[in-house]
């Protein structure tokens, strides 16, 4: 209804603060503009201002996201619907109440920095949001990375869909049954609210908010949520998505000048085309140079945040530091990159293109895949979690994270993936894998393909030539792989053919593959005899050995 102020909605909680407090007592800061922010941020000595203009922050002893510490409650409308297990952690309706609890005592004892925005930039989908933050800074990267209302939609918000009560600084008893730390990111879908507490690593609020989405969206909308970033061709509008975890190069292959930009992680695929759930990007920011990646190198300036980021001697930031994390990140609106699609939605897309980092370096650059092999490849999401994303990880690590985004999905993935085959069924729109991991032999001994490679062989799949090329077809994988590309050497197509000895890449090969093989038997042996058989197979023909251990003849 109209007329409902962000107080009103915190005083539901038991959060008493106001906007005009009496003299010396904790307000309510509400929908300050970004300048504000900064300028709270530091006096408050929560961050600093590099040379660039951008916020830097460091985030604490969390420098990445803590999936341990993640939690659904447990409540009667969703007991049946959520896929419980060790992404989604059920927590107990007491245990809830008394983190809530906790949180508000604390809230309310500080000033309180309110954001209200949008997830969802199709008006048919939208959920609008309120984020009440302990930090200035946070505020900051939450105005930044939701869609932001128009002022005369701010004015009739009401109640919001969804909360995000914010405050890294209060510290959780462990002892609180179904707790493993101080730290817990709590969901609770019954009273449409998100507790973040004892992180401040802002990227758990971020993905918090899209696992909500990742609920709300295929149960309330018939609308498919996507772990991917989108752009747009800016003459005939085709558009494509690139699902991938984080590290894979989403934000990066999206940034691209002589595309639109719709969004870098986060979209809805609706019976109207595809939308960006977010209006911000959050990339990572290691090795960041202005001349591999121009675009995002010129998004971080006043406005954005870093997080975990070095500053030299004269503020500049070193990208190339990370004695605090691997996993430095920059948060930016984007409007930040030049050539943004600021509407954030498009056509129903022509290219799907599924980016993996194959630690193992056996995975082609690029394969096509079919229908099933597309559903296959979606229901395993196989790739190496990058050092940082997740606290504990030092070196990359083999993984199967379905639909390239399990941390964030609540229900069954075949609920998206059964999604996802009906909107790809009918031909119009081709699939690619994207290896941007190892080539030339493993994590330690061969290297990781080159950006401007990858930014090729994507170009090329975005606008149909690479169809032109003759392809090969790998017996093991089960991929169709291109034998030439423009802007490539053709050595590094077919993985074997980089390798200095071909009988460890025979093994490295073989040992993924009965990983797939595995995994897929141990989680989605119920589907059909057709995807399975789409996938890849340990154990080849030996006609397929003698001709080069998985390759069979020309493909068109």
């Amino acid at each position: 209804m109209p007329g409902v102020t962000p107080a009103d909605v915190l005083s539901n909680f038991g959060i008493t603060l106001v906007e005009d407090p009496a003299e010396n007592q904790p307000r309510l800061l509400v929908d300050l503009p970004a300048a504000e922010l900064v300028e709270h941020a530091i006096r408050r000595e929560e961050g600093r201002m590099a040379s660039n203009g951008a916020l830097v922050i460091e985030t604490g002893e969390r420098t990445g996201r803590s999936p341990n510490d993640r939690f659904i409650v447990d409540t009667p409308d969703v007991h049946d619907k959520i896929a419980w297990g060790a992404v989604n952690r059920p927590l107990s309706i007491e245990s809830y109440e008394t983190i809530k609890a906790g949180i508000v005592d604390y809230l309310n004892e500080r000033d309180v920095f309110v954001t209200r925005g949008m997830a969802g930039a199709d008006r048919n989908h939208t959920r609008r949001l309120l984020v009440a933050c302990e930090r200035a800074s946070q505020a900051l990267f939450i105005k930044q990375m939701l869609a932001r209302p128009l002022a005369r939609e701010i004015a009739r918000t009401g109640e919001p869909d969804f909360c995000v009560l914010a405050a890294p600084g209060y510290q959780c008893d462990p002892a609180i049954k179904g707790l493993n730390s101080s730290a817990a990111v709590v969901i609770n879908f019954q009273e449409r609210v998100i507790l973040v507490a004892g992180t401040g690593y802002s990227g758990e609020i971020k993905k918090s908010i899209f696992s909500v989405m990742n609920y709300l969206l295929p149960v309330e909308d018939d609308v498919l949520p996507m772990h991917c970033s989108a752009s747009m061709d800016p003459v005939t509008h085709e558009t494509a998505v690139f699902f991938g975890l984080s590290g894979t190069g989403k934000t990066t292959l999206s940034a691209n000048p002589t595309r639109l930009l719709i969004g870098d992680d986060e979209h809805g695929w609706s019976d109207m085309g595809i939308f960006n759930i977010e209006g911000g990007c959050y990339a990572k920011c290691e090795g960041l140079d202005a001349f591999h990646e121009p675009e995002i190198f010129n998004a971080v300036r006043f406005g954005a945040i870093c997080e975990n980021v070095v500053l030299d001697e004269n503020r500049k930031p070193n990208y190339d530091d990370v004695s605090i994390t691997h996993n430095t990140r920059v948060a930016y609106p984007v409007e930040h990159i030049p050539n943004a699609w600021t509407k954030g939605m498009g056509t129903t897309p022509s290219v799907v293109l599924f980016l993996t980092c194959d630690a193992f370096g056996v995975l082609p650059p690029i394969s096509r895949l079919t229908a099933d092999a597309a559903m296959y490849h979606f229901v395993t999401g196989f790739t190496a979690k990058i050092p940082g994303t997740e606290v504990g990880v030092t070196e990359p690590t083999p993984t199967f994270s379905s639909l390239f985004g399990e941390p964030f999905m609540p229900l069954d993935p075949m609920v998206y993936a059964k999604m996802l085959g009906e909107r790809i069924a009918d031909g119009r729109t081709r699939v690619y894998l994207v290896n941007t991991g190892w080539i030339g032999g493993g994590y330690g001994v061969g290297h990781r393909i080159e950006l401007a490679y990858t930014r090729a062989l994507v170009a090329r799949a975005l606008d149909g030539t690479i169809e032109d090329s003759e392809f090969v077809h790998d017996e093991i994988f089960n991929v169709d792989i291109p034998t030439t590309c423009h802007g490539v050497p053709d050595g590094i197509l077919v993985p074997r053919q980089s390798w200095q000895s071909t009988a460890r890449y025979d093994e490295a090969a073989h040992n993924l593959a009965v990983m797939f093989e595995e995994n897929f038997e141990k989680k989605y042996s119920h589907l059909p005899e057709s995807v399975k058989a789409a996938g890849p197979h340990a154990q080849v023909p030996a006609d397929a050995r003698h001709r080069g251990r998985g390759l069979l003849g020309l493909r068109h």
